[in-house]
């Protein structure tokens, strides 16, 4: 099954950029995963194309308008449902200016391969420092699925509504403010794509990384062995694996701990949390 990623951007243009080249470049030439990118703007409701406007109550800068989420939105949801074709082929019924808009644009890029299977409708996740922390576990969980419908935004954020109303995920990556949901989308799609079956090569490339253990990935060192006085541990170079897997999950456990209290703390208390139910399963037999 192809994971399809359709945005939902007032810059399509932005799209693919990195996510041409290198393994997810390669993985959407081999049908791995395919791209959708919609213009917003197509679902304004006026002819000057407007998609935001002041916000209520008053104060700096612009909103996007909910109703012209909301069009683009279930515009996104209708690309891969059965009876409605895929791609462009969508706008093919002669049906909504906007759909007519979407198959004319040489902004949009629809994507080839076959639809995600009947059932399986796409999350929507809504990029925004308002949003929930994005987590290598809710990565994991949106790969082995059939795709993401992503919403950048801009100006000073989303119509509130549009949350609930459309069942909008909002996800953060990270306690910055940028221009625009584009680069944080194109992270998320990254980090989605190198998990898809295929990709990385190795099943188990990814299995020793940063956060898929709840802890910061472990130092690493190659070739020349000594450099400008500073050498490779000598651990590294005993050929015990014993000993080896013992200093970097030692390396890694010490990095986490002085780098990221917040991962060490949850870390040593889901541990904490795991042994004490260890021990009440014990004492109570009869559960």
């Amino acid at each position: 099954m192809t994971f399809r990623a359709t945005v939902l951007t007032l810059y399509p243009e932005m799209f693919p950029g990195p996510l041409g080249v290198s393994l997810a470049g390669r993985a959407r030439d081999e049908g791995k995963w395919a791209l959708d990118t919609v213009q917003i703007r197509d679902f304004a409701i006026d002819k000057h194309k407007t998609v935001d406007d002041t916000p209520a109550g008053g104060g700096a800068g612009m909103v996007l308008r909910v109703d012209v989420l909301a069009a683009a939105i279930d515009f996104a949801r209708s690309l891969y449902l059965p009876g409605t074709g895929r791609g462009t082929s969508a706008a093919g019924g002669g049906g909504s200016p906007q759909r007519a808009a979407f198959a004319e644009s040489p902004l949009h890029h629809p994507a080839d391969g076959p639809p995600p299977r009947a059932g399986e409708e796409r999350p929507i996740i809504a990029m925004t420092p308002r949003g929930k922390p994005l987590t290598q576990a809710r990565v994991r969980e949106l790969a082995a699925g059939p795709g993401v419908i992503v919403l950048c935004g801009r100006f000073e954020g989303y119509d509130e509504r549009i949350f609930a109303a459309r069942g909008v995920e909002e996800v953060s990556l990270g306690d910055i403010v940028l221009s625009g949901g584009e680069v944080p989308a194109l992270m998320l799609l990254d980090a989605c794509i190198r998990l898809l079956p295929g990709v990385m090569g190795a099943a188990s490339s990814g299995a020793e990384e940063s956060f898929e253990n709840g802890l910061l990935e472990y130092p690493h060192f190659t070739r020349p062995q000594e450099w400008e006085g500073r050498t490779i541990p000598e651990v590294l170079r005993s050929g015990d694996h014993a000993k080896i897997a013992g200093w970097r999950k030692a390396q890694s456990e010490i990095d986490t701990r002085l780098r990221r209290p917040d991962l060490w703390e949850r870390h040593t208390g889901a541990r904490v949390q795991s042994a004490s139910g260890a021990r009440q399963e014990d004492e109570d037999p009869g559960q």
